[in-house]
């Protein structure tokens, strides 16, 4: 039997089409019927029949004893958990309580919404997701420039002629906060029209590859190239000359841009000035423009200056809103454009007890801070949801310890790892396959108004359960209201908590009359510049960004050191930490990925293992020679067990003050031989 179904492990959730035989996952492929992967899908995507049978999934409740985690029920397990929150609520205050939730609870509607109302119905403040972790910079700056933080500008990719991508490789990643499922044949789709794509990655990534043009600059340069097109497009763009219709405050923005002279930028970059001028021209014959960056700018100290020059770039050349440029995906089950938004000029709250100057965006702190309140004291009860922040937070060393210092540490999830070594409490999870869903949380980040419901394809194993389910059980137990008025947890299913957003989406009976991806429309234009900013204008004000800005360009006039860069990148079969211990079809995953460049190998002799050293820590693994690499770049992939890049990263020094966000990229790093 073929199941129609979608995937759930990145932001393109790409048609799946699931074939099951008696309860046994036989085959995945591709949904051709699907409107916008059309038949792709990942490796990802096709082992999650491997992971729903896999013999190292989590399938019993798992409660510690002593030192060892022992099976034990549901019964034992809840009641248990449940007695403890009560405790620390009573002896310490609800927001003892914190939940960290990360890209495994991203794409699992019920459950995510469910874990949400939970910590807010218990009266805790202590909410940590993964936003803070990669890309904080993004929200950041759609709040200080648009009002709101949860404008995502989305790609025109049957409109626009140019497409220029700054440390984004969606070959691989699928795109950061534009979905870009099939993307090969996209991109190529594009180019057929007579559009180009221009890569700026210090990289040759598998987008670089593709791409009509790539600029190679130095690593942690990408700021400098969108200042340099912002100060020189201020000039010689038509559009620019009605910049004041749009904009409050234009002044500001040439200011900000003064200083991004040819010589500064083409030495810093490490660009010829023609190159740069190319690139310019290509702007000023396209005349509007999409322009994405990925977590090779945003896990860094340039971020919220690369994210605002971004920004910028498209509101000089009137490519926001507008057909051609970058279009804001309303949603089709979201509805952004129906309904009012909470605007902010981009205050921050005051930060939690033991790091007070971190600021609280978004309705959470950052991960940041998460460390520092365990030390305090002030969380005693800890609840992760699809989430390893052993591997995803900074200094591994003092994480683990904080972790193993909570009074109760509750994991939810499908898969042991690092984090669920160290659990007081371990609860099995289902897989995306084994429950309804929607594509909920990431609806406005996809090329088209749309969304789809899915069934569960296949029962769950063992005793798996829903997160849904788990957070009703609990809530129950302490007397708290979490389901919808007149349901009760041991009546209610998926649904119950779907059915609300499916109620409110666009067209519910053309949502579940479907088995695929329901198109509402393409590129929607104007619902932003007329329903949400504020007299119909763009706030280019920006005093903490100018602040930054200043400070980076001050370090780029002194002269760069001479040193290695530690860059980001991504493997297209895992997700994370996720995957790594999951062979997908077609070959194995590398665990551990650390990329030089010949020149650098040879310098030390072509060792088999080298150890890549910060400020902060150092990490050794064997040391894989990359001819696309720049030499003065090393790139360890995030996520990973032994090494982890969060050994070079530190919870106290190098963090984002505006964001809170651990810089894990971008820094200076030295390799040697490893001992």
């Amino acid at each position: 039997m073929d199941v129609q179904t979608f995937c759930r492990v990145c932001n393109a959730m790409c048609g799946l089409v699931v074939t099951v035989e008696n309860e046994t996952i036989t085959k995945i492929r591709g949904d051709d019927t699907h409107a916008l992967s059309r038949g792709y899908t990942c490796p990802k995507g096709r082992a999650l029949g491997v992971l729903h049978h896999d013999d190292q999934r989590l399938n019993v409740p798992l409660s510690r004893r002593g030192p060892e985690l022992e099976e034990t029920t549901w019964l034992s397990v809840l009641d248990d958990l449940s007695d403890r929150i009560a405790t620390s609520i009573s002896e310490d205050g609800p927001e003892s309580v914190a939940m960290y939730l990360a890209s495994g609870s991203a794409f699992d509607t019920a459950g995510r919404r469910a874990a949400e109302r939970f910590l807010t119905v218990l009266g805790s403040h202590q909410k940590y997701t993964a936003t803070t972790i990669d890309t904080p910079s993004k929200p950041l700056v759609a709040e200080i420039i648009g009002g709101w933080s949860g404008l995502t500008p989305i790609w025109d990719h049957e409109s626009s002629r140019l497409l220029l991508l700054f440390g984004s490789n969606p070959v691989v990643s699928h795109g950061h906060s534009n979905a870009i499922p099939d993307p090969v044949r996209r991109v190529r789709e594009f180019q057929a029209k007579g559009s180009s794509i221009w890569v700026i990655d210090p990289r040759r990534t598998e987008t670089a590859t593709l791409a009509d043009h790539h600029l190679q600059l130095a690593p942690g340069t990408d700021w400098l190239v969108l200042g340099w097109l912002v100060r020189n497009l201020l000039s010689r763009h038509p559009a620019a000359s009605t910049l004041s219709e749009r904009t409050t405050d234009h002044e500001d923005l040439a200011a900000y841009v003064a200083g991004f002279d040819d010589e500064l930028v083409t030495t810093n970059c490490d660009l010829a000035l023609s190159t740069l001028e190319s690139l310019c021209d290509a702007v000023l014959r396209a005349g509007r423009v999409s322009a994405l960056t990925g977590t090779g700018v945003s896990m860094s100290a340039t971020a919220n200056v690369t994210e605002y020059l971004l920004w910028a770039l498209h509101i000089v050349t009137d490519s926001y809103d507008r057909p051609g440029g970058m279009w804001f995906n309303p949603g089709y089950l979201l509805q952004l454009d129906t309904r009012p938004l909470p605007l902010s000029d981009g205050t921050p709250e005051s930060g939690p007890k033991s790091r007070p100057l971190l600021p609280r965006r978004f309705g959470e702190y950052p991960c940041s801070a998460l460390i520092p309140e365990i030390e305090a004291g002030n969380i005693t009860t800890l609840i992760v949801v699809g989430g390893n922040p052993v591997t995803a937070l900074p200094d591994t060393d003092r994480t683990i310890a904080a972790l193993r210092s909570l009074t109760t540490l509750a994991v939810v999830d499908i898969l042991p790892t690092e984090t669920t070594e160290l659990a007081s409490h371990v609860l099995p999870a289902v897989d995306q396959l084994e429950r309804a869903d929607l594509t909920w949380l990431l609806d406005s980040f996809q090329l088209a108004v749309s969304a789809q419901f899915t069934e569960a394809v296949v029962a769950p194993l063992v005793e798996r359960k829903p997160v849904w389910w788990m957070f009703g059980q609990i809530a129950d137990r302490l007397g708290l209201d979490l389901l919808p008025s007149g349901t009760t947890t041991d009546l209610a299913t998926d649904q119950t908590f779907l059915q609300s957003v499916i109620t409110r989406s666009r067209d519910s009976e053309a949502l579940m009359s479907s088995s695929t991806l329901t198109i509402h429309s393409g590129a929607v234009f104007g619902w932003v510049t007329e329903n949400v900013l504020p007299d119909g204008k763009w706030r280019l004000q920006a005093p903490v960004i100018a602040e930054q800005l200043s400070v980076h360009l001050q370090n780029a006039r002194s002269g760069a050191e001479n040193q290695l860069v530690l860059i980001p990148s991504r493997q297209l079969r895992l997700m994370n930490s996720q995957f790594r211990e999951i062979a997908a079809p077609g070959g194995t995953v590398d665990e551990i990925v650390i990329h030089a460049s010949p020149r650098n190998v040879l310098s030390l002799g072509s060792p088999e293992f080298a150890t890549v050293e910060s400020s902060n820590g150092s990490l050794s693994a064997r040391l894989v020679a990359d001819p696309n690499l720049r030499d003065d770049c090393v790139t360890v992939t995030h996520g990973g067990r032994d090494p982890n890049v969060c050994a070079l990263t530190d919870t106290d020094e190098g963090i984002d003050p505006l964001s809170g966000m651990v810089l894990q990229s971008g820094f200076g790093v030295s390799l040697r031989v490893a001992e």
